[in-house]
């Protein structure tokens, strides 16, 4: 006698639709495929059991291990009776801005958590006969502060509208000539062997000059990103833009390291973000982890640094510098990147802090092989990036230890 397994119930699935509906607006990439397996999950558990239950779930829609601490506080909010859940909302809001006034911020998940729970997004609005006229476009104060917040205070809701206008951010490279030539008119080098190839077919007589032009194209792109926990937050916003740059412009690699070096320039050419950051999820086994700078960047230049740094490559190097192996083997492999490329710029977020000094040894031994230092904390160090690209690159100086640019 063959045993059926067990079936969810139509109200149980429509929750669980619900339940990744709140969880995108918390900012999790909760997909379809995410709700068809969670609900599938449910099937193979005992309903009655919440441990099991939640492990279900979080199994199901969930990849990052820094994604959990929100999962679990949108679980505890929407698991429960309604109306208790939207008091408990209400009451997370309230503690927040309490605390907000005590200048101690609540936890980033419990708020994102609070203020998505908080939309009414799933009911569609009840027409009206005469609509009220609401200007919904963003003002130049709202504008400005979005651009000058912190990656890290953003709420849910702004970093959804940060990710719109990473978007937009174009990043132009000037062009570089290369040793290539290709076919033109009025092209300046005369191309002796097609001239005499085109000649044999009227007998030998040369009627025209074939001339070339060189190829000029932009150089290439290597960004090395940290995705250590002390650089999550950001890590996750960058991707974004990483994602955008890399579908906008061709000769771009990107590589994310923590505790070893993982090339994600493939799953960044899907045209689809959250089907490009879930297959970089996948792919990066060492998200929110430790810090090994080091052995990232020797990895980097003895498998990668002859493949990618051609042709005047430009690198991002975008770290907080906080190495737990300390500075071992940091300079030397630095050293050995600075002169591979043409550029290297170090995007840092410590340097929102005005008062930021170079204490730690890794960022002592990184500084004297940088081109610039600069801070990525929020928008307006993203467009200043770009406005710095933009630029043609000065020539190199002789570097001098204990001098960076901020």
């Amino acid at each position: 006698m063959s045993q059926t397994a067990p079936t969810t119930t139509p109200t149980l699935a429509t929750n669980v639709m619900h339940f990744a509906r709140l969880l995108r607006r918390a900012g999790l990439p909760v997909g379809p495929a995410e709700t068809i397996a969670a609900q599938q999950a449910l099937t193979q558990i005992d309903l009655g059991s919440r441990i099991q239950a939640r492990t279900a779930l979080r199994t199901a829609m969930i990849h990052r291990h820094d994604q959990q601490e929100v999962f679990d506080h949108a679980f505890d909010l929407f698991w429960r009776d309604p109306s208790s859940a939207e008091q408990a909302a209400a009451m997370a809001l309230l503690e927040g801005q309490k605390e907000q006034k005590k200048d101690e911020k609540p936890p980033p998940a419990s708020r994102r958590v609070a203020e998505a729970f908080a939309r009414k997004n799933d009911k569609p609005p009840q027409p009206k006969e005469e609509p009220p006229q609401v200007d919904m476009t963003m003002t130049v104060s709202d504008l400005e502060r979005l651009q000058q917040m912190d990656f890290e205070a953003m709420s849910a809701d702004e970093i959804n509208r940060a990710k719109q206008e990473i978007k937009r951010l174009v990043l132009p490279l000037d062009m570089r000539r290369t040793r290539r030539l290709r076919p033109d008119p009025s092209g300046p080098v005369t191309d002796l062997k097609r001239t005499i190839r085109a000649s044999l077919r009227q007998g030998g007589e040369i009627t025209g000059i074939a001339r070339n032009r060189r190829v000029t194209r932009p150089p290439p792109l290597v960004v090395l990103c940290d995705i250590s926990g002390s650089m999550a937050r950001y890590a996750q916003i960058l991707l974004h833009f990483l994602h955008a740059v890399t579908n906008d412009r061709d000769r771009v690699h990107v590589f994310l390291f923590g505790t070893r070096l993982s090339n994600v320039t493939r799953q960044l050419k899907a045209r689809d973000p959250e089907v490009a950051f879930q297959m970089v999820a996948h792919a990066v086994p060492d998200w929110s982890g430790g810090t090994r700078i080091g052995e990232a960047l020797a990895n980097f230049n003895r498998f990668w640094a002859k493949r990618v740094l051609g042709q005047g490559a430009i690198v991002l190097l975008i770290t907080d510098g906080l190495d737990r192996d300390g500075a071992a083997g940091l300079a030397e492999n630095m050293d050995r990147l600075h002169r591979s490329c043409s550029r290297l710029i170090w995007l840092n977020p410590l340097l929102r802090w005005s008062g930021f000094e170079p204490k730690s040894q890794g960022i002592r031994a990184m500084l004297p092989h940088v081109d610039e230092f600069r801070p990525v904390h929020n928008l307006d160090s993203l467009r200043g990036l770009v406005d710095l690209l933009s630029r043609s690159a000065p020539s190199r100086p002789a570097p001098s230890k204990g001098s960076y640019h901020v």
